[in-house]
């Protein structure tokens, strides 16, 4: 979906990218006439001719004022006097552990494909990253726009990831956390560790699956055939209405994670599937740190105040 290079120094290596991610497998529903159940149509309307236009007869304006537009062609794209409009200029490398794409930035992801003649420096550029720990900061012009990237060695190729401009992320100052502050008993703090390892473990995408799109079509397909669609009751929102009790909710859901070790699984498990009797880790006995966080519990641990801040 994109042909240039990658520049670094006075390095150019040819590549391609390809989008590494794909939307196809998302439920799409095409909007109908609810009286005759036709496909409508989303036809390019113009206002001034009062009809129905083709999408070869559009051109891209940009609005200067209000009701003025000037045309801005492919030939004008093409010819902007931006470096980075076929080529990934690397700008920077940074620590890969600081962090450069921090979660809410990132935007897309795409594989990394270098032409032959580029694949030996292509190779020495991942090894260099992959050796010294080091993400590639660059820019790129991707569907018309100039995009903050990052590049990672990824399986046998490297990845680039698209971020969002600073300017484009709104400020966590908006979120309104409120003016409490809180304390928590020991024995409170050590369940919630104890509760924590149980649910640890080593990042398997294979393990997650998109339930409700599964959900979705079984829903779909019973339609199609002529089935009556039976009513799921909904799940209980366990624990919702007891939060106050924090210490008893954190007891419950240890002790749903050994169970779930105990079936002789092989990673951690939703608190609701460990309750279901879906195992999860390898057995394993509590630990002494929640042993005595138990103990204390039941010596009289209440649950966690709430204090205004001074």
């Amino acid at each position: 979906m994109w042909k240039g290079a990658i520049s670094f120094g006075l390095i150019t290596i040819p590549v391609k990218l390809y989008t590494a991610t794909d939307s196809e497998a998302a439920v799409r529903f095409n909007m109908l006439h609810a009286a005759d159940l036709s496909r409508i149509q989303m036809k390019t309307w113009c206002p001034v001719e009062d009809a129905a236009i083709s999408r070869a007869d559009t051109v891209k304006g940009y609005e200067y004022s209000p009701g003025k537009y000037v045309v801005i062609t492919d030939e004008d794209l093409e010819r902007l006097p931006v470096k980075t409009m076929h080529t990934i200029e690397i700008e920077q490398f940074s620590p890969r552990e600081a962090g450069a794409s921090p979660l809410g930035f990132v935007k897309a992801a795409y594989y990394v494909e270098p032409e032959k003649m580029g694949r030996r420096a292509f190779a020495l550029l991942r090894q260099v990253l992959a050796g010294k720990g080091l993400t590639a900061v660059c820019k790129v012009v991707i569907r018309e726009r100039e995009q903050l990237a990052v590049l990672d060695p990824y399986q046998d190729t490297m990845l680039l990831t698209t971020l969002h401009w600073p300017d484009e992320i709104r400020s966590a100052a908006d979120v309104d956390m409120g003016d409490e502050s809180f304390e928590f008993k020991p024995a409170e703090l050590a369940m919630a560790d104890q509760l924590a390892d149980a649910m640890t473990a080593d990042f398997d995408p294979t393990r997650y699956r998109d339930e409700y799109r599964e959900a979705l079509m079984a829903v779909i397909e019973a339609k199609v055939a002529g089935q009556q669609v039976v009513e799921q009751p909904a799940a209980a929102e366990e624990g919702s209405a007891s939060l106050a009790d924090l210490m008893k909710l954190l007891e419950a859901s240890v002790k749903a994670q050994v169970a779930a070790r105990d079936a002789g699984g092989a990673a951690p498990v939703s608190l609701a599937d460990a309750k279901a009797g879906r195992g999860s880790r390898p057995a394993a006995k509590a630990t002494t740190k929640a042993e005595a966080a138990e103990a204390e519990a039941e010596s009289g641990a209440r649950p966690a105040r709430r204090r205004r801040a001074s």
